[in-house]
């Protein structure tokens, strides 16, 4: 029986329940340990000209103040670009941005001393916002296009066209347990630090790099974080950093947790993103040119931008064929603390664009979005919209009976071109396991939509007070790190002579479940049960080199390492098995290896079954014959490669789909927003854990709707973040869950090229939330349509009520008006 596609609960749920699972702050102080914090700049840019740390020094319990000149190592540190500093050297480019480590043997002493340390500063002119950078043209990195037919031309040559622009907020990460890390000192000047960290190697290599050492003297650990969403990727690498180098400087343990008034004040967010677009289209709602141009802000360093950047661009087609299709992006740099990853990376902000252009088309012809969606879709407009196989690119009959499909890929040669025309991005990756047109009209029907939108338009019509909106929007998410070298993992499986199973990877465990799902595989590879598996803590010293738990990718990755180490484990089981155990000559059973079967705990030859042997007794005879009972499994993602100078290539393994159908209730006289009604179905594939993928999809949809919603990031005039702890900064709690909340699998088994079967869901289903969003507009619209177009996100209740009641803004862009961008790259 297999243990893969059960609802197994998350491997640390009754641990999470009791308080006993251990975080970085819960580990009991070592002896000598300090505790360490910084003193940040007190202007959001500016040149450092005096610290002075005398009285800091003297407070009783202060072991030590230091600044960028106790540095060991390298000062410059980041992940793609070594742009940002550690502690401030010469120029400060964030209100908060560290300047001085400060180190006491208790909490109170180093809040004392914190206060008595004094930065000054020459302040210099601050750039916060995406059109003050545009306006100094202050960008991060160059300018990117992904370019498919002649979009000019389209436009040209339009029945009709559009033109708008789009701000979208950013948004906290808002995680549990702050930032933390725990250093200790080790002999020959080796580190060994524990941190709260997506990315152990990355932590490991900027400890290394700030201290001096080469790679192999510094271990970092992670047995658990209290929630990541991508503010761990990177950014957990400075403070592990501040611990390590105190640690080294004073030869005593050092922690670093940072507060959550802290933590919010100087970590990056969710990218602001400001849309742009013109959209040449058909009276029927057809799209037949779009060009948009998408800026974010990446804040004072490069960071993760440029990726998040790509991705965005790569989702901004969403679900839908466009022929002609441009979209640019350039990242804005500002003083702010750097923003970084966070669940979606780029996705989210790229498809709410295109999700408003069709809101737009919509409200401009006066016909239903969802027909506008429904129309555009990839697949929708092909010949015989039949199913691409992932595998091999065929088309499948598509089952209407009509004639028009194609069976066993022997349709005619002009229809399969045009299928395929209708399949591709406009980066050239052809889209396989298709099934969005499939799937939004399931969703169209169980969600009851055409009726309820004749009801929602009748409660319209009558209410003075309130205001309904439904909308139904689609995602396409793709699955793979846009890099090529980081879609690798590494995982290591030995057994015990006891029949049980240590497991580590690369993945590390941030609430997701990667260690319940990587449990699951290990299992049912080796046919034992789910609790003869363990997961190890993450550690660089087993698994080396490995990528960051990102881009929904780390069950695909580091389960599949598992999973081959794995079976070359009973490869060679199977090989002393036949030869030592199951060889009965006498039964005319020679040796076979492929006969050797491994299930529910005991391993038998197939041929005679009654004859079995427990696993744990097999594992002790191979050990007895000196058989090697550990293995090193790798996996590398196949087939994936994007080229960023042509825009062109196959950047994802594979797409998750899903559709989400949202109803919003708004009161016309305050703006208060209430989502009534959601329905949602996924594209899981075959699910590895239905129980820990629902938690997924309805976490991530929640996370989303806080995004589109409610959690505003509101910054003073001199950069500070006022909006920095759960009093002022509003996430979604049990009360603005919608009262009713359908969720759903869409059967999926045709996913081949994923493991087992399965889809990828820690991040395509927050981009679900974008109906929320996409309803208040449609409600909006219903009272004001001037406002609904220049509707922001997020639809807070003040934007809500600006927009249902204020007068046009003059916030839409004239083509003709001169791009900031480079002219080879203009429109």
């Amino acid at each position: 029986m297999s243990v893969v596609g059960k609802a197994i609960p998350h491997e640390s749920a009754a641990a999470h329940a009791a308080g006993q699972s251990l975080f970085i702050d819960d580990i009991p102080p070592a002896r000598n340990e300090l505790f360490v914090d910084v003193v940040g700049s007190p202007v959001a840019h500016g040149r450092l000209r005096r610290i002075d740390t005398d009285a800091a020094r003297a407070v009783a319990g202060v072991v030590g103040v230091f600044d960028h000149s106790h540095i060991p190592g390298h000062n410059a540190i980041g992940p793609v670009v070594k742009d940002e500093h550690l502690l401030v050297e010469t120029t400060a480019d964030f209100l908060g941005d560290p300047v001085v480590l400060v180190a006491a043997t208790s909490r109170e002493a180093l809040a004392a001393a914190r206060r008595m340390v004094r930065i000054e500063m020459d302040e210099l002119p601050p750039v916060f916002t995406i059109e003050q950078a545009i306006a100094k043209r202050q960008f991060l990195g160059p300018p990117r296009i992904i370019e498919r037919g002649d979009v000019s031309a389209a436009l040209r040559g339009a029945e009709f066209t559009l033109s708008g622009e789009l701000q979208v907020g950013g948004q906290d990460h808002f995680y549990l347990e702050s930032q933390a890390a725990i250093a200790y000192p080790q002999e020959g000047g080796a580190m060994v630090v524990h941190s709260s960290t997506q990315h152990p190697t990355e932590v490991q290599q900027t400890i290394a790099e700030v201290l001096g050492l080469p790679f192999n003297a510094v271990t970092v650990l992670c047995r658990r974080m209290g929630g990541g969403f991508g503010g761990k990727e990177t950014q957990a690498a400075q403070p592990a950093a501040f611990a390590a180098m105190v640690a080294r400087l004073t030869g005593r343990p050092a922690r670093v947790v940072y507060s959550k008034d802290d933590d919010m004040r100087i970590t990056g967010k969710r990218h602001p993103f400001m849309g742009r677009y013109r959209v040449a289209f058909t009276r029927a709602g057809l799209i037949t040119g779009l060009s948009l141009e998408l800026y974010s802000n990446g804040g004072c360093s490069t960071d993760l931008s440029l990726a998040v950047l790509e991705r965005a661009m790569l989702h901004a087609d969403n679900a839908y064929f466009i022929p002609h299709f441009r979209v640019i992006g350039q990242v804005c740099k500002t003083n702010l603390p750097s923003n970084t990853a966070f669940r979606g990376f780029g996705g989210p902000q790229g498809v709410v664009n295109i999700e408003n252009v069709i809101e737009q088309i919509a409200m401009r012809l006066g016909i239903d979005a969802l027909d506008v969606r429904e129309r555009n879709l990839y697949g929708a407009r092909s010949r015989g919209a039949g199913r691409l196989d992932s595998d091999s690119w065929l088309p499948t009959d598509n089952g209407d009976g009509n004639g028009d499909g194609w069976s066993n890929g022997t349709a005619r040669e002009d229809d399969r071109v045009g299928a395929l025309e209708g399949l591709t991005t406009p980066y050239g990756q052809i889209i396989g396991n298709n099934v969005l047109p499939d799937l939004i009209g399931r969703l169209r029907k169980e969600a009851d939509y055409d009726w309820r939108r004749q009801e929602i338009a009748a409660f319209n019509a009558r209410s003075r007070t309130q205001v309904k909106g439904l909308a139904l929007t689609p995602v396409k998410f793709g699955i793979s790190f846009t890099k090529q070298h980081m879609n690798q993992a590494n995982a290591l499986v030995n057994l015990y002579t006891d029949g049980t199973v240590l497991v580590t990877t690369g993945a590390t465990e941030m609430g997701q479940g990667v260690y319940t799902r990587i449990r699951q595989l290990v299992a049912d590879e080796l046919g034992v049960s789910y609790d003869a598996v363990r997961i190890g803590t993450t550690d660089t010293s087993k698994n080396n080199n490995t990528s960051p738990s990102a881009a929904s990718a780390t069950t695909d990755l580091n389960g599949a390492a598992a999973v081959n180490a794995c079976q070359a484990l009973r490869a060679r089981l199977a090989e002393f098995a036949a030869q030592q155990i199951f060889n009965d000559p006498a039964a005319g059973l020679a040796p076979s290896p492929s006969h050797v079967t491994f299930a529910q705990g005991e391993v038998f030859d197939a041929r005679r079954p009654d004859r079995r042997l427990p696993f744990g007794d097999l594992v002790m005879q191979a050990h007895l014959h000196r058989v090697n009972l550990g293995e090193r499994g790798f996996y590398a993602t196949p087939g994936v490669d994007f080229n960023r100078d042509t825009g062109k290539g196959t950047p994802f393994l594979y797409y998750t789909n899903g559709a989400a159908a949202a109803e919003v209730l708004i009161d016309r006289f305050t703006g208060e927003l209430t989502t009534t009604r959601v329905d949602l179905v996924m594209d899981a594939g075959v699910p590895l854990n239905p129980g820990i993928d629902r938690g997924q999809i309805v976490g991530g949809f929640v996370q989303g709707m806080g995004w589109v919603t409610t959690e505003e990031l509101k910054y003073g005039p001199g950069g500070e973040l006022l909006s920095h702890s759960p009093t002022t900064y509003k996430i979604p709690n049990i009360g603005d869950l919608p009262a009713t909340f359908n969720v759903s699998f869409f059967g999926n088994p045709d996913c081949s090229v994923s493991l087992r079967r399965s889809k990828a869901l820690g991040e395509p289903p927050l981009l679900l939330a974008i109906s929320v969003w996409a309803a208040v507009k449609n409600a909006i619209a219903h009272v004001h349509p001037t406002g609904a177009a220049q509707l922001a996100l997020p639809a807070t209740p003040e934007e809500i009520l600006t927009r249902l009641t204020g007068a046009p803004s003059p916030d839409l862009w004239s083509p003709e008006e001169p791009t900031p961008l480079p002219a080879q790259l203009r429109p």
